[in-house]
C-alpha cells in the first residue's frame, strides 16, 4: 500500500483518512431518482446503465461498492453511449443528494473551509490525482464546487430571511 498524505492547512486528501466521508465508496445511502442506494459509488454506475436494466439490477444487488465497481467494469461496452459527455455532471447530481440527505455530510464539508479536496488515490487520474499525482482530480473539484454552491445558497438565504 501506498503512503497517503495526511491533511494539512491548505488541503483535504480524503481517500482513507478523516475524511473518507467524501468517498463514493463511503457508506452513507441515499436515494437518487427514486432509488435507494447504498453507496453514490452504486448510483452513479447504475446511472450509467439505464440503458441496460438488466445491470442495474445487478448493481443493486452487488454486495459492496467494490463489487458494484468491478461489474461496472466488466460491462463498460455496455455504459450509456454518452456517458463521458454526462458522467461529471451525474455525480455532482449524486454528491448534491448525498449532502442534502446526510446532515453529518454537510456538517463535514462545510468544515473544509477553504482548503483544497484531493482524492488522494493512485488507481484513477479522473477522478483522483492518481499515481503520479498530475491527475485531474475531479472528485475533488466537485466537492469544491458543491461547498461553493452550498455557501452561495446559505448566503441567500440569509438574506431573504
Amino acid at each position: 500500500m501506498k503512503n497517503r498524505k495526511l491533511d494539512t492547512d491548505s488541503h483535504i486528501f480524503f481517500y482513507e483518512q478523516e475524511f473518507y466521508i467524501f468517498s463514493n465508496f463511503s457508506a452513507f445511502r441515499l436515494v437518487w431518482k427514486g432509488v435507494d442506494f447504498d453507496t453514490s459509488e452504486v448510483a452513479y454506475h447504475w446511472t450509467r446503465f439505464t440503458n441496460r436494466p438488466d445491470i442495474q439490477q445487478q448493481l443493486l444487488l452487488a454486495r459492496s461498492s467494490h463489487e458494484a465497481f468491478k461489474l461496472a467494469q466488466k460491462n463498460k461496452e455496455y455504459q450509456r453511449p454518452n456517458w463521458d459527455d454526462i458522467k461529471s455532471g451525474t455525480m455532482l447530481a449524486i454528491l448534491r443528494q448525498k449532502v442534502k440527505q446526510h446532515p453529518y455530510v454537510y456538517k463535514k464539508l462545510m468544515e473544509t473551509g477553504e482548503r483544497q479536496l484531493v482524492e488522494d488515490s493512485w488507481r484513477d487520474s479522473y477522478w483522483s490525482w492518481g499515481e503520479d499525482r498530475q491527475g485531474q482530480n475531479m472528485l475533488g473539484k466537485l466537492w469544491m464546487s458543491l461547498r461553493e454552491d452550498l455557501r452561495l445558497e446559505s448566503r441567500l438565504v440569509q438574506t431573504e430571511g
